[in-house]
């Protein structure tokens, strides 16, 4: 065997070392996406004043988490939860904790589905509904869009792009229309009322690959308005950031604790090969 034999079985096995220790690093967060959905809350009534909105669940699995004065329109980022049964609750803004809720639902979060919860319809019809969002990525080449109607001006609206195809026609009041696939770029999008009214244009750019929800809504001084938001993007993938954990198994490690065993096994196998390398001696040659 040559010199530059064992120099490059210690690199081998160097490489081995880092590779099985990446692996021992990589297999939990795998076993852990599996294990978690995505939950997100909005405030779709129009004539509803500004709510308090309370997440917890019955097991403890998250600390319990409130949103403060939520109006209408806004929708909250996605949750990361740990799959189980969550309960939703709305109060008038500033009300206390302990008061009763103006309403209730509870959402089953299952693994790697995504949800919005969100309080629909008219004040005196109010309800929370519970909407499945679909982030399943389209091919690389498109896009994926839906429409959010929380117009209670245009109780039925069509959606269109500006000398393209119609994306959605015949959409009522407090409905969501299923996605569909539309070929990415730079549109303009007229959002109309079927009957009469004023149209709404919404310039936006959908990126290839990704998914969006065109959320419709009562403009504060007369018509409409519209915004698009990105439920999910073939850069980033599913949504990340979670919530507080409580005291079970899903509490993630504090910062700062020590590096997993994995990546220990790694970097000493890196350092034991290294070292091994130097502490031979230059320039003599052993045959064998």
């Amino acid at each position: 065997m040559s010199g530059s034999a064992p120099r490059r079985w210690l690199t081998a096995v160097a490489a081995a070392v880092v590779a099985g220790g990446l692996a021992l690093v990589a297999a939990p967060a795998a076993a852990g996406t599996a294990s978690f959905g995505f939950v997100r809350l909005a405030h779709l009534s129009p004539d509803t004043p500004a709510v308090d909105v309370y997440l917890s669940s019955p097991t403890g699995a998250v600390k319990n988490q409130v949103f403060k004065a939520v109006a209408y329109g806004v929708v909250s980022p996605y949750l990361t939860l740990p799959v189980g049964v969550y309960e939703v609750a709305m109060r008038v803004a500033n009300a206390p904790a302990s008061s009763k809720p103006v309403l209730t639902t509870s959402v089953t979060v299952t693994a790697r589905q995504a949800y919005t919860v969100a309080g629909v319809g008219r004040h005196a019809q109010l309800g929370l509904s519970i909407i499945k969002d679909d982030l399943t990525l389209p091919t690389a080449d498109k896009a994926k869009v839906r429409v959010v109607q929380a117009s209670v001006r245009a109780p039925v609206l069509a959606v269109s792009v500006a000398d393209g195809p119609t994306i959605a026609d015949d959409v009522a009041f407090a409905t969501t229309t299923p996605y569909r696939e539309v070929d990415p770029g730079r549109w303009r999008l007229i959002v109309r009322p079927v009957e009469s009214g004023p149209q709404t244009q919404l310039t936006t750019s959908l990126g290839a690959g990704n998914v969006y929800s065109v959320l419709v809504l009562d403009n504060k001084a007369s018509g409409l308005t519209a915004k698009v938001l990105t439920d999910a993007s073939r850069r980033g993938g599913l949504p990340s950031g979670g919530v507080e954990t409580g005291a079970g198994g899903t509490q993630p490690a504090p910062r700062g604790s020590a590096l997993p065993l994995g990546v220990a096994l790694a970097l000493f196998g890196v350092g034991l090969g290294v070292a091994v390398l130097r502490r031979r001696p230059a320039g003599r040659h052993v045959r064998m």
